[in-house]
């Protein structure tokens, strides 16, 4: 059966069902189990009153049930937010007002930390035994409606959701699939929160091929490795983070055999040329997929592993069934060698914003260049300069807004400003990204202090219990002004100039 709505990636084939699906610490469940949890958290959802197009939170930590809920939300008809269970309770409250959520999928424990955010919703808990239902009615629905609804930080503040069909969902696992080539037979190590595009794509790549997920949060590199290796894993997606600590905090892996990994591919920032290398002297038999990509529109573009050696610095051509290009200030497709806005042309160009129809069409735009012989449509206008090498291959250049790519979060400078003049201790404060090895760039702050004897580590440690940790700064910097440019605006540009050598 052709997959059309996203529960349909999970529906029962004969003779999977002794198939190992997930494997969640000492945990293991087969694909018959895996249908029949699904069925049983559908049936409940619809029992506490979820119909088709209503928000379903979910809140739940990386587990074997954030997985059965993610496809029974679908399968009663819902729509899907998961919920990084990282996030503080402000920010959890943000999103489940913002969606309008009508249900949440949690546990007790998350569901007291959150208290009163969780107020008037009806509440599925999957942390205790739930009754036997009759099935839930099989949903109506078509490709184009609304699957899920992801909460990306927002350059303007507060996150916001990006609104993704069931044939966005499908279109993306399909593609990644194919250009990974990803079977039945591969053992996949999922990091990734769900809640981020690409962990999300692993969990329904997974599912459609019959292949198994292994759920794991680490803090060690070595404990990668050693998950690696207990597992038999063929293939590994992280973030720049991740391979900085594989490469340079991870000594086991210089000693552990790993021939079952075919592959590994990156995404959320772009990887130093020296820890691309490194990686391939340390794993010299896995393929290496480097990816760029925008929650908007999935995954645009790869980088073949054989391409690696040749081009280190691109972030490869369009992805399958997608054409993406660069387009100047005046329209034109720009020219090789000729900066221009990275466009991107696909299946997998999401719906926008949820109920933010401004922000939607500046970045969901007809296409520029549509041609009477085709190539019209929408597009995803990414804001991203890259510049295009005479065969054809995409260089990334920057971004041409504020937005902090750290650890494979995408940040909300503005997010993070107005938590520190809350504390009542700035008169003024920039955030800013400054490289880093590690993360891809670092959160730094620069403030203009109201007291001159500010204690910038209890700050710090206040601005923690609203921040989840990766928007925390990890610098503090007490200047007596910030520059402006002319037109009196904060001038970032200068503040990392000064601190980036």
């Amino acid at each position: 059966m052709q997959a059309v709505l996203l529960h349909d990636l999970i529906a029962h084939r004969a003779g999977d069902d002794a198939r190992d699906a997930l494997v969640d610490g000492e945990r293991t469940l087969r694909y018959g189990d895996f249908t029949r949890t699904v069925e049983t958290y559908a049936a409940h959802l619809v029992a506490l009153g979820v119909r088709r197009g209503d928000r379903v939170g979910i809140l739940l930590p990386k587990s074997i049930e954030e997985c059965a809920a993610i496809f029974a939300v679908s399968r009663a008809g819902g729509v899907f937010i998961p919920i990084n269970p990282v996030l503080k309770v402000q920010q959890v409250a943000h999103i489940l007002a913002d969606s309008g959520a009508k249900a949440l999928v949690t546990n007790a424990a998350l569901l007291q930390r959150i208290a009163d955010a969780g107020s008037g919703l009806s509440v599925l808990r999957v942390d205790e035994p739930l009754d036997t239902l009759a099935a839930a009615p099989a949903p109506v629905g078509i490709a184009e409606d609304l699957a899920a609804i992801l909460y990306t930080s927002g350059s303007t503040g507060q996150p916001k959701g990006v609104m993704l069909s069931h044939g966005n969902l499908i279109a993306g696992t399909r593609i990644v699939r194919t250009y990974l080539g990803i079977s039945g037979a591969d053992r996949i190590l999922s990091i990734l929160p769900f809640s981020f595009d690409y962990g999300l794509n692993q969990l329904l790549t997974a599912v459609e091929q019959r292949a198994v997920l292994v759920l794991a949060t680490f803090q060690l590199g070595d404990q990668i490795v050693s998950a690696l290796e207990r597992h038999r894993i063929t293939g590994l997606a992280g973030v720049p983070t991740i391979w900085a600590i594989l490469t340079k905090a991870a000594p086991t892996l210089q000693k552990t055999a790993l021939p079952h990994l075919r592959y590994i591919t990156n995404s959320g920032g772009a990887v130093p040329e020296a820890t691309v290398r490194k990686l391939g002297e340390l794993l010299p038999q896995t393929e290496i997929f480097l990816m760029y990509g925008l929650t908007e529109a999935f995954r645009s573009t790869f980088l073949p592993p054989a391409e690696i050696a040749k081009r280190p610095t691109s972030i490869g051509k369009a992805i399958p069934e997608c054409e993406v290009f660069p387009v100047t200030d005046d329209g034109r497709r720009a020219k090789p060698g000729e900066p221009g806005i990275l466009v991107h042309r696909g299946p997998t160009v999401s719906l926008g914003y949820w109920r933010r129809p401004e922000e939607t069409a500046r970045v969901i735009r007809p296409n520029p260049i549509a041609t009477p012989e085709g190539g019209g449509g929408i597009v995803c206008w990414s804001g991203d300069l890259v510049v295009e090498d005479e065969d054809g291959f995409l260089y990334f250049v920057g971004r041409r807004d504020a937005m902090i790519k750290s650890a494979g979060y995408r940040i909300s400078p503005t997010e993070i400003e107005d938590v520190l003049m809350n504390t009542g201790a700035f008169r003024q404060v920039a955030i800013i990204g400054l490289p880093d090895e590690w993360v891809g760039q670092k959160v730094c702050a620069v403030g203009v202090s109201i007291d001159a004897d500010i204690d910038t580590k209890a700050l710090l440690r206040k601005v923690a219990e609203r921040l989840p940790n990766h928007m925390v700064p990890a610098r503090l910097d007490i200047v007596p002004h910030l520059p402006q440019t002319p037109n009196g605006k904060v001038d970032y540009k200068t503040l990392v100039a000064e601190r980036a050598s």
